[in-house]
């Protein structure tokens, strides 16, 4: 007997998501949640694919469902779908970085899918904007080496009337400038460097832990702990389904 990772309550909520779906097969909701169980199989494992449990369906049936569903922005839909009510008294931002396996190598230079070289080798950041309770609204995927900083604009997108809190690698006048324009406060210490130093709210700082913990949640998942896909589409669409999945705890 294979064991259940979703919950009944879970899987009801993404089976009426996938109900909203153009051009995706889905009349067999025993086989479709079992294409999903395999899904989070392979995210939660790291496996290659060659290695997934024949009762979740033949190994590239399942890859080439899943990788259809990737170009489809399915997986990301489903992300987005889940953070329809999130708690916006404040929002976080920061990155992370990911090693990349030795199997998601062979890009050409022109195309780097969000693999490079920084301190820690072959990797890739994880740039993420997180609500107040630690859910994840957001992630884009570059490459190791990029400064935090590159990314912020794009993670604010949309956000509005809040305080967004993050550390001294947002330390930017540009970027303060930014979120005031959006008609937020920010929450971001000053390096000791900087001739101005600005103030800040100290004690709401502290909730930045949030973010941090969200960081050790999906890298519980094997295939964003370090990753094996080769194309940062699939990658994302791994981030994006675990993601979804913490929402539906």
């Amino acid at each position: 007997m294979k064991k259940q990772y979703i919950s009944e309550i879970a899987w009801n909520k993404i089976f009426n998501f996938l109900k909203t779906q153009k051009n995706i097969y889905i009349k067999v909701e025993k086989g479709c949640k079992s294409f999903v169980e395999g899904i989070f199989w392979m995210a939660k494992t790291g496996a290659q694919w060659r290695e997934l449990p024949e009762i979740y369906g033949k190994w590239n049936s399942v890859f080439s469902r899943f990788n259809s569903w990737t170009k489809k922005n399915i997986w990301s839909s489903l992300l987005i779908f889940c953070t329809e009510k999130p708690d916006l008294e404040y929002v976080m931002i920061d990155a992370t970085i990911v090693r990349a396996h030795a199997c998601s190598a062979g890009y050409k230079k022109k195309n780097p899918e969000g693999l490079g070289r920084s301190k820690g080798g072959f990797t890739s950041k994880i740039h993420a904007t997180v609500d107040a309770l630690g859910n994840p609204l957001k992630f884009i995927v570059t490459a190791g080496q990029r400064n935090d900083i590159t990314q912020a604009n794009f993670l604010l997108e949309g956000i509005t009337n809040v305080h967004v809190i993050a550390d001294k690698g947002y330390d930017s006048t540009e970027f303060r400038l930014k979120i005031t324009e959006q008609n937020c406060i920010f929450v971001i210490p000053s390096r000791s460097n900087r001739k101005k130093q600005y103030e800040y709210d100290e004690h709401l700082y502290k909730e930045r832990h949030a973010i941090e913990c969200l960081f050790s949640k999906i890298k519980h998942f094997r295939r964003v702990f370090s990753r094996f896909d080769k194309s940062i589409r699939n990658f994302s669409a791994f981030l994006s389904f675990v993601g979804a999945c913490i929402w539906l705890r």
